[in-house]
């Protein structure tokens, strides 16, 4: 899967910064940063299918920020630029639920027919799912819309002014008219696959646990706490712009035309953000502001099986490198990968149509990354902006 593979490459790049910096003909260590190299990284060239970029990284105490414009257009894009995060409000939703858990209000080994009773066929779904197993993708159940008919590109644009709750998301799902309704993909806590539904039953506990909508609590619970005041979660019912100044994302029509999209309706869970703020957040996240530190282990525990080791990926091969490949790679919210020191990188991308973003630390935080790419046709696969970006900070 695309956020699979970015978080993979990215994070393999970053373990060359444990690498010692050079020393300057002075004696004096190098600038752990190359301001012009980083720049010019971020640059769409032909074939990137990038609009605007914006960037930022931090090492070992050096910060660097910076943008690119829109090749479409020609426009200006501001390093500060909003942008669309998709996937990355998962570990946001991860954290509501640990601090839920903290509060006594969830038991992350209940199941979901406990909390949630009749969501989930009987007929279908046998055995009990945990709520840990929805936030560390071993629950088996299947992805969104699963078996529905591939949309067209011309359907695909239409369609991102739709705003649909966390209900409609499970009934078309679990319960779609026309078809049979899908069932397990795998027996409950035997493996691990990447499933974004999953989250969409965790967003729906969370506003049946607390009596409130998901956008209530991921800004009273993360984005206030943070002063994360650039973030924006959706609006209920309705399809709203990325506010300005942002990275305009392109979708292409069927006869080629590009067309902007950065009105969309999206998801309860649906945010814009920018990289200063997703800083904050993954700062926030490691440092303890979050979560107290027996729900904060979370985040960085690999499932594993009876025998203690990691549990095996479904497909056997999206997960990690060198010797742990295709074994279980996400936690609670994250994603890890082994770095050649033994020590593993922790991070999250996003997707929404016309946007690709991602975040990026090390434990300590030493080392951190944040972008965002504003498409300008399909990208299949990691953004080629991103794999340079990572190169130039953390390659040498």
């Amino acid at each position: 899967m695309r956020r699979r593979s970015s978080v993979l490459v990215l994070s393999a790049v970053l373990a060359f910064g444990a690498v010692a910096p050079a020393q300057a003909a002075t004696g004096r260590p190098a600038p752990e940063l190359d301001r012009a190299a980083l720049r010019a990284a971020i640059e769409p060239r032909p074939g990137d299918s990038a609009a605007g970029v914006v960037a930022e990284v931090h090492k070992n105490g050096e910060t660097w920020r910076g943008a690119a414009g829109d090749v479409v257009t020609g426009r200006y894009v501001s390093p500060r630029a909003h942008f669309r995060i998709g996937s990355i409000t998962k570990p946001m939703e991860a954290v509501i639920l640990l601090q839920l858990s903290a509060e006594a209000r969830v038991d992350l080994d209940e199941s979901v027919q406990h909390y949630l009773p009749g969501l989930l066929p009987e007929d279908r779904f046998k055995e009990p799912i945990s709520v840990r197993q929805l936030l560390d993708h071993t629950s088996g159940l299947p992805h969104d819309l699963e078996g529905a008919p591939a949309t067209t590109p011309d359907e695909e644009i239409e369609r991102v002014l739709d705003y649909v709750t966390f209900d409609e998301v499970i009934r078309e799902t679990l319960r779609p008219e026309g078809r049979p309704g899908p069932g397990p993909r795998f027996s409950p806590g035997t493996r691990q696959e990447y499933n974004s539904f999953g989250y969409r039953i965790a967003g729906k506990l969370i506003e049946q646990l607390t009596g409130h909508s998901y956008q209530h609590e991921a800004t009273t619970r993360i984005l206030k706490p943070l002063k994360m005041r650039d973030t924006r979660a959706s609006v209920p019912n309705r399809s709203t712009p990325v506010p300005r100044p942002y990275i305009p994302g392109y979708l292409a029509r069927s006869g080629g035309e590009l067309v902007d999209v950065n009105v969309q309706g999206g998801l309860p869970a649906s945010m814009t953000s920018t990289t200063a703020d997703l800083d904050r957040f993954i700062s926030g996240l490691f440092d303890g502001r979050l979560l107290r530190p027996a729900q904060a282990a979370e985040l960085f525990a690999i499932p594993k099986g009876a025998d203690g080791k990691p549990l095996p990926y479904a497909d056997g091969s999206h997960c990690n490198t060198g010797p742990g490949k295709g074994t279980a790679c996400f936690s609670v919210g994250l994603m890890s990968t082994p770095l050649p020191d033994g020590s593993l990188l922790w991070g999250k991308t996003g997707s929404d149509p016309g946007y690709r973003s991602g975040v990026f630390a090390s434990r300590d935080l030493s080392l951190r990354a944040v972008y965002a790419v504003g498409t300008a046709g399909p990208i299949d696969g990691v953004p080629a902006v991103a794999q340079r970006l990572a190169l130039t900070a953390f390659g040498s």
